[in-house]
């Protein structure tokens, strides 16, 4: 019964501190950033930008682009004969209209349902493939892809990297995940891809990070590294400031308007709604543009 209580007891001194270490300086940062901040930002449209359509379809794409987006962001798994499709969960039960796992389906399988809107009505579109997403971005804006899978299973980061090749858009594609194992293979697939790397948060002690697992954090470790994509509750601006001291890019993720997001001096905002921080640039163009 001691040892239950220690370990519950330690479980909470660690959650104490991390909240007292991380959350609560975040709480009382000012909110919003100016017209000439955003300016400085890349806004990336999470998941196609999920607050202009549903989320990871074409359309919705489609205007994450058209707001003015610099990139969108999508997630990609492995059908069973292959196939690299986008689609946030490894299911398809809450997305479309039919049921199964990923995995465990074919493309005609998967493609065979239609994708559901909010309401629970069917749409007329399909889960779309990794390279149908590519043909729809190419030339308007960049891509993030987040590989989802644990590493080693269905080979999906090969198949990422053969894709983005095919496609000759390399230099406009960036990969993230949580995992090191999946970062380190991509990197041993094509040295120039770039790379960022997924973090929930990072402990009071500076020395591991959380996206599922505990790693250590090392700046040797992660060299191949560009960005370091943090939840935007758990990150500080001490944080910030060691990462850039290592050439290293911060993005905050998931956020809406500028009015509800820390103002923290980070290079990227990762987004439901690129239409907000887009509209607001808008607004700074026309007014320098009345001066």
């Amino acid at each position: 019964m001691n040892k239950k209580i220690n370990i519950l007891f330690g479980a909470g001194a660690i959650v104490a501190g991390y909240v007292a270490y991380n959350v609560i300086p975040n709480l009382f940062y000012r909110r919003g950033y100016t017209f000439h901040e955003m300016d400085m930002l890349s806004i990336i449209a999470h998941r196609g930008g999920a607050g202009l359509g549903v989320e990871n379809t074409l359309s919705c794409i489609e205007r994450g682009i058209a707001a003015g987006a610099d990139a969108v962001e999508v997630d990609v798994h492995v059908t069973s004969d292959g196939e690299v499709v986008v689609c946030h969960d490894d299911s398809i039960d809450r997305t479309t209209n039919g049921m199964g796992r990923i995995s465990d389906l074919t493309l005609e399988q998967v493609q065979s349902f239609r994708i559901v809107d909010s309401a629970g009505n069917p749409t007329a579109e399909h889960i779309p493939t990794l390279a149908e997403v590519v043909s729809a971005v190419a030339g308007k804006c960049k891509l993030l892809i987040e590989v989802k899978h644990e590493y080693g299973r269905y080979d999906i980061e090969r198949k990422v990297v053969q894709i983005v090749h095919d496609a000759g858009i390399s230099d406009n594609v960036a990969v993230q995940s949580f995992s090191d194992e999946s970062l380190d293979e991509l990197h041993r697939l094509d040295a120039a891809l770039k790379l960022e790397k997924l973090v929930l948060f990072r402990n009071g002690g500076l020395t591991k990070i959380f996206g599922g697992k505990f790693p250590k954090f090392d700046y040797k470790k992660y060299a191949h590294v560009s960005s370091f994509n943090f939840y935007y509750r758990s990150l500080t601006r001490r944080m910030i400031d060691e990462l850039h001291s290592h050439g290293k890019q911060v993005k905050i993720w998931t956020l809406s308007g500028p009015g509800d997001t820390p103002h923290l001096p980070v290079d990227g905002i990762i987004t439901d709604r690129p239409d907000l921080w887009r509209a607001n640039r808008k607004k700074s163009s026309n007014k320098r543009g009345r001066k």
